[in-house]
């Protein structure tokens, strides 16, 4: 098995930085670089439509899982667009719905000012006849009283 990576002795970096006339190369420089050996299995971030072709290189099965990942992030972006979309037309179903019951209320309020306007309009019809009762009474009473008076003279 491979040996993991050590952390360089911090007092060669020291000593690198101090003294950087050495013509040798730092200790962290000299360390091998050891990579995990390549193991190909089906990629769980693959996406179900997609399957490698037989024949293709490591490189380009890498290469189109990574963008073929980058769309796939971006369609289920898209998709949360979609949920959040519905989420806000909910909202202005609801808000519509409310819309309409205001209406409704605005509609019967109206109705009842219109029903207020004839009463108040029928009273005071009804006060004007009623005064121009009393004038027309009081005029016929005037003439009655101011006729014998003219009379006797």
């Amino acid at each position: 098995m491979n040996k993991p990576i050590e952390a360089p002795d911090l007092s060669l970096v020291e000593h690198e930085v101090v003294a950087p006339d050495r013509r040798s190369p730092p200790a962290y420089e000299q360390l091998p670089v050891v990579f995990p050996p390549m193991v190909r299995t089906r990629s769980n971030a693959m996406p179900y439509y997609v399957e490698h072709r037989e024949g293709a290189t490591e490189i380009g099965k890498l290469s189109a899982e990574a963008i073929v990942g980058e769309y796939e992030t971006a369609a289920k972006e898209i998709e949360g667009m979609g949920a959040q979309l519905i989420e806000c037309i909910k909202r202005c179903e609801a808000m519509t719905k409310d819309a309409f019951l205001v209406i409704e209320e605005m509609k019967e309020t109206a109705a009842r000012y219109r029903e207020e306007a004839k009463r108040v309009f029928l009273q005071i019809e009804n006060c004007m006849l009623m005064t121009a009762e009393v004038r027309k009474t009081c005029i016929e009473f005037k003439e009655k009283i101011a006729v014998p008076t003219a009379a006797t003279r």
